[in-house]
């Protein structure tokens, strides 16, 4: 990344120290901010009446507000984005000084460069006239820095300490701050060190923070909104007049709408707390008309915080945007799986997610096993996935049959002892994978994908890993902090030059966490009364395993703990000495994630697998529930050793 020369930071500084204009954030946008058709739906001249609950925010970055410091905790796709870009323009044409706006990643600010703050800087003819285009020579105009008159803009990346921790900072933004890592290059948290750039310009120093939320406890937007004075934006009821949120638990619609999920035949509505009635979407053009709306409907919580913080979910979106009945349908989708909850929480309620991290009861699990036979292959398996966790003295597998709708059959789970320094252990395993699993119709499976960690033993792994070119198998490592179940691999094996290792091995990163709470989210469900009703989203099958198997499937739990640097942090936790089961499951959901079993719909799986017995999910073809608290014999292959 370019860094400002020494002169322009110190012509910067001076500036940043000069009287500050009249004009407001929201005024400047309206009056020069210009819209470009490269990064806008809606092109043309900035409108803050389009969105008219972004104007108190972006005035309290004004330099004529004595606001230090804004919270934003909006939904996707809300304007939070536009509204920073609108304070940058800001700032470059009426009020320069030093700026720093940082993303996730350096990837992200120069996407983020490229397709928003350049086309706002050629779109705006004030902006065009105060940033050289950067063919011209000299014009300190790069793709991660831009220079103006009085002060420079820097894009950095939450994940490059490099660009965080030099030169002081007047104007300082932080996108999407729940995705910043929590410790960045061993230098400490991210957050913390751009906030300490700040410290020069004391009072006249601004700052603001968008995000939609992450988990809770874990959160850095919603730490810092709990510390702001906590605005909601609350509008009139159009039959009584009574303010208030536009919250959930009030969205009424039915359940039984013959359209769901894919569309509504009947509207929801808002049932007001006031005086009881349905208020309809169409009420937006009412409350968003430039004259009915108010800026003092944003009502602080703690008027006497001087941090602003502003939350606006996406059910406030104008009409033509996101509307009530597009959440409706997210959340019909969203109900009976854990992995569609924790978007819909974040991005549309702006909630962070709230998962008790509680194990499930393997009591339960264990009642409710089934009859088919251990390494037999039931009616609606389309494919099959393992996942092995290494150890010292022996590899651990599970072979894991998939149906559409994530419903899932454990068809066998195996310990190959041995020593897993020496070559005999993992020629066992090579011969398991490449093994294959009857049907009733006797038709026989193969694995179609195997995944095996590299925690331990990771040159052994990695050499076995290269000899399986035919076997689709792939070596992950589980991180902690990954939102998607599995993520793009990296190549670990590089020549002495830098360039990749022509057939070496790829690492595929899995998202451990997300992967251990949409399972036990699966894992806590009950199957309906009603057996028309078919199972839920993502139910697991088990064959008559032991007591150890499912103990150790569920000994983790998610705790909230605090971590070196003191930041709060949810930490997967054993709650019993083995967990082996629990590894394997979640590299088994990985492999499948990678063959593409979250793009199938509940009903069916590809075509070309249908014939692999991906029909009659719904009817329970084969399967012979045993009573509650029925005595069973012990079974299963996980070995009761310490």
């Amino acid at each position: 990344m370019a860094l400002a020369t020494a002169d322009s930071c110190i012509a910067a500084f001076w500036e940043g120290l000069r009287p500050d204009p009249l004009l407001t954030v929201s005024q400047w946008a309206d009056q020069r901010r210009v819209l470009s058709p490269k990064a806008s739906a809606e092109h043309g001249q900035w409108r803050t009446s389009r969105t008219p609950y972004l104007r108190r925010a972006m005035d309290d970055l004004s330099a004529t507000s004595k606001v230090q410091e804004v919270v934003l905790v909006f939904g996707s796709q809300m304007g939070k984005s536009e509204a920073l870009n609108n304070w940058t323009g800001y700032v470059m044409d009426i009020a320069p000084g030093p700026s720093l706006f940082v993303q996730p990643t350096i990837d992200l600010a120069k996407r983020y460069s490229k397709m928003r703050i350049a086309p706002m800087i050629e779109a705006t003819p004030s902006l065009t006239e105060k940033v050289k285009a950067p063919r011209e020579r000299d014009s300190g105009n790069t793709q991660l820095m831009k220079e103006f008159s009085g002060g420079f803009l820097i894009l950095g990346g939450a994940n490059a300490a490099s660009g965080l921790a030099s030169m002081p900072i007047r104007y300082l933004g932080g996108d999407e701050i729940d995705r910043w890592p929590l410790d960045v290059d061993e230098e400490g948290n991210p957050l913390a060190i751009v906030e300490a750039r700040t410290r020069t310009f004391g009072p006249r120093k601004k700052m603001a923070w968008t995000s939609t939320p992450g988990r809770a406890g874990t959160s850095a937007i919603w730490a810092k909104w709990e510390l702001s004075n906590q605005q909601y934006l609350k509008l009139p009821c159009p039959h009584c007049g009574h303010r208030q949120t536009i919250e959930w638990e009030r969205m009424r619609w039915d359940p039984k709408d013959p359209g769901l999920p894919d569309r509504l035949t009947q509207p929801p509505v808002l049932i007001c707390e006031g005086c009881g009635e349905g208020i309809s979407e169409d009420a937006k053009a009412w409350w968003y008309d430039p004259d009915v709306f108010d800026d003092d409907w944003w009502d602080p919580a703690f008027p006497e915080r001087t941090v602003q913080g502003y939350h606006c979910s996406a059910l406030y979106a104008p009409l033509g945007w996101y509307s009530w009945d597009d959440a409706v349908k997210a959340f019909a989708k969203a109900e009976d799986n854990p992995a569609l909850m924790q978007p819909f929480v974040n991005t549309v309620l702006a909630l962070p997610y709230n998962d008790d991290g509680e194990a499930p009861d393997w009591e339960a699990l264990y009642n409710r096993r089934e009859l088919y036979e251990i390494g037999t292959v039931p009616d609606g398996v389309v494919f099959i996935t393992c996942g092995v966790d290494v150890q010292k003295d022996r590899l651990e597998l599970e072979v894991v049959g998939w149906g559409p709708g994530l419903e899932s059959w454990s068809l066998d789970y195996q310990v190959l002892a041995g020593d897993t320094a020496d070559a005999a252990v993992w020629k066992e395993l090579t011969k398991f994978v490449r093994s294959e699993f009857g049907r009733g119709d006797g038709q026989r499976l193969p694995i179609r994908m195997t995944a095996i960690d590299t925690g331990y033993r990771t040159e052994e792994v990695k050499r076995w890993v290269r000899g399986q070119a035919g076997n689709r198998v792939i070596a992950v490592k589980g991180v902690e902090s990954q939102v998607s179940v599995i993520g793009t691999p990296s190549r670990v094996e590089v020549l002495r030059n830098g360039k990749a290792l022509r057939g070496g091995v790829k690492i595929w990163p899995v998202g451990v966490s997300t992967a251990k709470s949409e399972l036990y989210g699966w894992l806590r469900r009950r199957p309906p009364e009603d057996a028309a009703e078919g199972l839920p989203h993502g139910w697991a099958h088990f064959p008559q395993y032991g007591q150890e198997y499912f103990q150790q499937l569920t000994a983790e739990r998610l705790e909230n703990t605090i971590d070196r640097r003191g930041y709060p942090r949810f930490e997967w936790v054993k709650t019993r000495p083995r967990n082996e089961a629990l590894d394997c499951r979640v590299y088994a959901r990985a492999a499948a994630a990678l063959v593409g079993a979250d793009r199938w719909s509940d009903e069916r799986g590809p075509d070309e697998h249908i014939h692999a017995g991906a029909s009659d999910r719904h009817r329970g073809s084969n399967r012979r529930w045993l009573p509650e608290g029925q005595v069973r014999r012990q079974g299963g292959h996980v070995p009761e050793h310490g």
